[in-house]
């Protein structure tokens, strides 16, 4: 499944990427679909920066899945490396449930239009059945095919809610746009 949101925001680019880059804890509270974020590390190397976050999200899991799923399906650990020269985040997602058979992976690209900043996201999200362990071979399909829409229908929403939340941050600092 493929991963795509695209956002504009009415901020310089340098602004726009230290904002996602630097502030994710004061973010959360204009995601509706996080519950926390905890930080697990940070590595700087020269304009190279690696992170590892611990991420829970929040919403309902589909009556069908609920006998294969459970809180862990919405938390998940993220590895990123942003690289400030090309103004780029390098990410991918570990589920905490699953972690054999979800494989998703992206990038963040953050490109100055103007003034303003457009902030393009492109990833893949797979899961492979045959790593759906404790299911019957004849349910794992399904199951891989519930388990995606689930998490690419919160992948894509919470990208989008990131930037506006940039927005909103900006906005109540005063930072013109």
């Amino acid at each position: 499944m493929k991963i795509s949101a695209n956002t504009h925001l009415p901020f310089p680019r340098p602004l726009v990427y230290a904002t996602f880059r630097d502030r994710l804890l004061d973010l959360i509270p204009y995601m509706p679909n996080i519950r926390s974020v905890e930080i697990k590390s940070r590595q700087v190397e020269d304009r190279v920066i690696r992170c590892v976050n611990d991420w829970h999200g929040g919403g309902e899991i589909p009556a069908a899945a609920r006998a294969f799923l459970s809180e862990d399906m919405l938390s998940w650990t993220e590895y990123n490396t942003w690289k400030a020269d090309d103004f780029v985040v390098e990410w991918q997602i570990k589920t905490h449930a699953f972690t054999e058979a979800v494989h998703c992976a992206g990038k963040n690209c953050f490109f100055a239009e103007g003034d303003a900043t457009r902030v393009e996201s492109l990833g893949e999200l797979t899961i492979d059945p045959k790593q759906i362990h404790g299911a019957p071979a004849f349910l794992a399909g399904g199951i891989a095919h519930i388990v995606e829409d689930l998490l690419g229908g919160k992948i894509e929403p919470n990208l989008k809610h990131m930037s506006e939340g940039v927005c909103c941050y900006l906005t109540k600092r005063g930072v013109k746009g």
